[in-house]
């Protein structure tokens, strides 16, 4: 059976998020239901992670083992025939070794938070940006975020529902920088835990209005106590942008 790497992008704002659920609908489950549609049988799609309710991709990556020995284009297209309205879109299809696996192959995982911080609502970006409605601080966030760069116990940005083995994590890149009207939060590192990133943001949003220092932001990771967290974004500008392979 030829195997599939697939690069989609989707609005996660009507899914339960990126893994099948039993209780609404999901990423998974919409690109599993198009797959059926094109192979003639049910196929397991496997993806690099798990997006929670609500958060988006730019660049999410899974594979496919299929029955039917297609052009990769054609894989593309024929997915994104039979997804139909659903808000989901494969980017592209390449045909790789049946040693692919897009979870655990995986690298490095990057994330984009889009916060806006303007009076004015929204009237475009709705569902896919964080309104904040007074004026932050970035030079602030960006200074204050820089103490999550390396490997720490991350219990504090760590949902109580979170199944890691171990709240450890090392963060490789953190950057919080002003890109018009626009406050860019990004975040690298191998894996994530479970709404870490979200966490991590609101905690940096009370930097950024003056509620919080760096040092309070160190104290809270020190802290090792979910209570220490700030409040904890909502998922709408979370986007999944780009997940690395030892071949990239």
């Amino acid at each position: 059976m030829p195997r599939y790497k697939l690069t989609i992008e989707y609005d996660g704002g009507p899914y339960m998020g990126w893994q099948w659920q039993d209780h609404g609908p999901s990423v998974q489950g919409a690109v599993e239901d198009a797959v059926e549609r094109l192979d003639g049988g049910r196929r397991d799609v496997y993806g690099s992670g798990r997006t929670d309710s609500g958060v988006h991709a730019l660049a999410q990556v899974a594979h496919v083992d299929l029955t039917k020995d297609l052009r990769a284009d054609k894989v593309r297209d024929a997915i994104n025939f039979h997804l139909g309205d659903h808000p989901i879109s494969v980017l592209d299809a390449q045909k790789v070794d049946d040693e692919f696996h897009a979870r655990f192959d995986a690298r490095e995982r990057r994330y984009l938070f889009r916060i806006i911080d303007r009076r004015p609502r929204l009237a475009l970006d709705r569902g896919r940006v964080w309104r904040i409605p007074v004026k932050l601080d970035a030079e602030a966030m960006d200074h204050a975020a820089q103490v999550f760069v390396g490997r720490h116990d991350f219990s504090t940005f760590r949902d109580t529902q979170c199944q890691a083995n171990s709240p450890e994590k090392t963060l490789d890149l953190v950057r919080v920088t002003r890109v018009g009207d626009e406050i860019h939060c990004e975040f690298s590192a191998r894996s994530f835990l479970h709404k870490q990133v979200r966490s991590m943001v609101g905690s940096l949003v009370e930097v950024g209005l003056g509620k919080w220092t760096a040092r309070d932001l160190q104290a809270a990771l020190d802290a090792k106590d979910r209570t220490a967290c700030g409040p904890v974004s909502p998922p709408d500008g979370l986007y999944l942008i780009k997940v690395t392979y030892p071949d990239n």
